[in-house]
């Protein structure tokens, strides 16, 4: 993991962008306090997947619900 400086800490979309390659980055302050910057886990819902497309119109799978409704 990579040590900033104070001076270098101005290119806050840097750090951004390497803290989410590298998972944290550290800042140190001229009077030697150290900070770590690190992306923000979320939380995802188990439903919260991609999307396939099958190329089916909206008229077929109303049919397709149709016809199992009268089995």
């Amino acid at each position: 993991m990579q040590t900033y400086t104070g001076s270098e800490q101005e290119n806050l979309s840097f750090l951004l962008d390497q803290a989410i390659r590298d998972g944290e980055v550290r800042i140190r302050r001229d009077d030697g306090a150290v900070f770590v910057l690190r992306p923000e886990t979320t939380q995802r819902s188990a439903l919260d997947v991609a999307g396939i497309n099958l190329s089916v119109t909206t008229k077929e799978i109303i049919d397709i619900v149709r016809e199992g409704r009268e089995r």
